[in-house]
């Protein structure tokens, strides 16, 4: 049975590098995101390039009835990989004075959501002896002012990762949590609800990741043989020690 890989967020950013990359390397995909138009352009580019198979949903990743709905439709579909990328951040405020529209957005999308395609994803990836990777933050590590519930999702991220990997021992189910440090893509205008000016001084005079960098981890964590399990991965820029310690030039 041909067998797909599954990518959430797939409409930019990461998750669009994990589609380039891995339709290069011939991989049939699944691709979740909000935006269909985004996803419909990315099939007919990558088919065409590729000669691979894709198929799109849109799915808000934050509404269970739609992720419940999303896999009901692809039940007899045999998945190997699930790249479980879907995430955003909203605001710097400090708890005190954020708006709780974005607070729960956070919590909504970053652990109900992620955990509801988790929990989906493992039975699939039982019957494949599939591999489950988790895209992080560094923020989950290394919490700072202002990050509050978003460092505490990808806390959560982290700290779920390394439980599933105990649960699934046994089943040949690899898990991988990729940690990426600042990474320049659509996520800083997310933040600060589409203002650009403030997006783009997060990444002024700094040498940063772009997606393409945490595509190429995640890639390497599933080419690995299949005796390893790439457990962790953490990927910072070669000018940034934390997420709030950057060399700027």
């Amino acid at each position: 049975m041909k067998s797909f890989v599954l990518v959430t967020g797939a409409s930019s950013g990461i998750g669009q590098s994990c589609a380039e990359l891995l339709a290069e390397q011939g991989a049939n995909l699944i691709l979740v995101a909000r935006r269909y138009e985004r996803l419909e352009a990315l099939k007919n580019k990558l088919e065409t390039a590729f000669g691979v198979e894709i198929k799109i949903f849109s799915v808000d990743v934050s509404d269970e009835t739609q992720v419940r709905e999303f896999f009901e439709s692809i039940k007899d579909i045999s998945v190997s990989t699930v790249i479980n990328n879907a995430g955003l951040s909203r605001g710097r405020d400090k708890f005190q004075d954020s708006q709780w529209t974005d607070l729960s957005e956070m919590i909504q999308t970053n652990v109900l959501g992620f955990t509801l395609v988790a929990r989906k994803s493992i039975p699939k990836l039982i019957k494949t002896k599939g591999h489950l990777i988790n895209i992080s933050s560094i923020a989950g590590r290394e919490p700072y002012v202002g990050g509050h519930v978003y460092c505490g999702t990808k806390s959560f991220v982290k700290s779920f990762s390394k439980a599933l990997r105990k649960d699934l021992l046994g089943t040949q189910v690899r898990v991988t949590d990729i940690a990426p440090g600042a990474v320049e893509t659509e996520f800083s205008v997310v933040r600060f609800h589409g203002d650009k000016s403030a997006a783009d001084k997060v990444y002024d005079s700094f040498d940063n990741l772009i997606a393409k960098d945490i595509a190429e981890a995640v890639l390497f964590a599933i080419k690995a043989p299949k005796r390893v399990n790439i457990e962790e991965m953490v990927v910072y820029p070669t000018n940034q020690a934390s997420p709030v310690e950057i060399y700027r030039n």
